[in-house]
């Protein structure tokens, strides 16, 4: 993030190394901490925290800057991405939102990998707000995309909540592939036949359906459906794709899940965030960047240790099992996430002198979907 001064560099690292270390990212907690550890008086060093997210004008000093961080996204997803080894170029990206109590809204886009979610992109809204999303979907999209080489695959996901026919649209005018849960409510018209209930299709434990037709008669939409219903399955899946039914695979929508651990690890499970006192919107934005780099480097260590196994672990997630073991070929379920695995080595490394470790391996999507080397979208 060549962008920012040295001052907003150093204090990004400072607050993300001190949130890893003491498993918070609360101002006081990571303040006493740094204080002690640099030889520093508590009170300067919870002001130069605070002016990382804080406006100019709430600054002090003659040299106050302002800065945005939809600056960062590109050169976050960028870092990431040129950790990529080999010549996979593979990637799944998560859209989806988190709240903080009724305060706070973020609209989210993540990297998953190995169980967890890597904040790339992110909009912060007033939790009373009203008004359409899709401006600040778009804006994301496009932060995101800047930094995205053409030519590798990327596959989006979103559970029901945000499926939308200008979203699955735009994806596709970028290259993209849209993969889309859809409610059970509608209708679909396979190719050369009469509209049929969605719920008619893959809807009988230990079934599954996929046609290539259009979607929805109100507002009609190209696609490859995919239905499923496991054997211990309550509800059946209804997926839209652009992919072609011999290359998508129920199964994969099965990685959308893994955004709301990366919620979880930003919050109870690790850094704490719910317990913030910052309201201000544009501000929780600036503080988010800290969160998404402590994640960005736990989970890359964790990540690192974890090579050994296969990338993607769809075994423990819900029905269909049949699908996720010809997905991943794993034999049992990961017993410890990479994100705790990635907090129990930094600790242990530092804890024995050692220099801190930082390395993420293994492309995201490779041996989750070997049969697309071949095709060319």
């Amino acid at each position: 993030m060549a962008h920012l001064s040295k001052p907003q560099i150093a204090v990004l690292a400072l607050w993300s190394f001190d949130v890893v270390i003491a498993r918070s990212c609360g101002l006081t907690t990571v303040t006493c901490l740094l204080a002690q550890l640099v030889g520093a008086k508590e009170a300067a060093m919870r002001e130069r925290l605070r002016d990382l997210y804080r406006e100019a004008a709430a600054k002090k000093g003659q040299k106050r800057a302002e800065w945005y961080v939809e600056s960062c996204f590109g050169p976050l997803l960028g870092w990431i991405l040129s950790w990529w080894r080999g010549e996979s170029h593979r990637l799944a990206l998560v859209l989806d939102a988190t709240t903080l109590s009724d305060r706070l809204v973020v609209l989210a886009i993540s990297v998953v990998y190995r169980g967890c979610a890597i904040p790339v992109a992110w909009e912060v809204v007033e939790g009373q707000r009203r008004g359409s999303w899709r401006p600040f979907w778009e804006q994301l999209l496009d932060r995101v995309a800047a930094a995205i080489p053409p030519d590798w695959f990327v596959l989006v996901l979103a559970d029901r909540g945000l499926y939308a026919p200008w979203l699955f649209q735009r994806l596709q005018r970028r290259g993209w592939h849209p993969f889309r849960r859809i409610n059970a409510q509608g209708l679909f018209r396979p190719q050369g036949e009469a509209y049929r209930p969605l719920g008619s299709l893959g809807s009988q434990p230990g079934t599954a359906w996929a046609g290539v037709g259009i979607c929805f008669k109100g507002q009609p939409l190209a696609c490859t459906l995919l239905a499923v219903c496991g054997e211990a399955s309550q509800q059946p899946w209804f997926i839209v794709t652009d992919l072609p039914v011999a290359q998508a695979d129920a199964a994969w929508y099965g990685l959308r899940p893994w955004i709301e651990s990366g919620f979880k690890d930003l919050k109870r499970g690790g850094w704490q965030w719910h317990q913030t006192r910052i309201t201000n919107p544009r501000r929780t934005e600036r503080f988010w960047l800290v969160l998404a780099v402590a994640t960005l480097w736990v989970v890359s260590v964790g990540g690192e240790a974890d090579a050994t196994q296969p990338v993607h672990d769809l075994d423990a997630l819900p029905e269909p099992p049949s699908a996720h073991r010809r997905a991943t070929h794993r034999s049992r379920p990961r017993l410890l996430g990479c994100f705790r695995q990635g907090l129990l080595i930094i600790l242990v490394t530092l804890l024995r002198g050692r220099p801190c470790p930082w390395a993420i391996s293994a492309p995201i999507l490779g041996p989750l979907l070997p049969n697309l080397k071949n095709l060319h979208f």
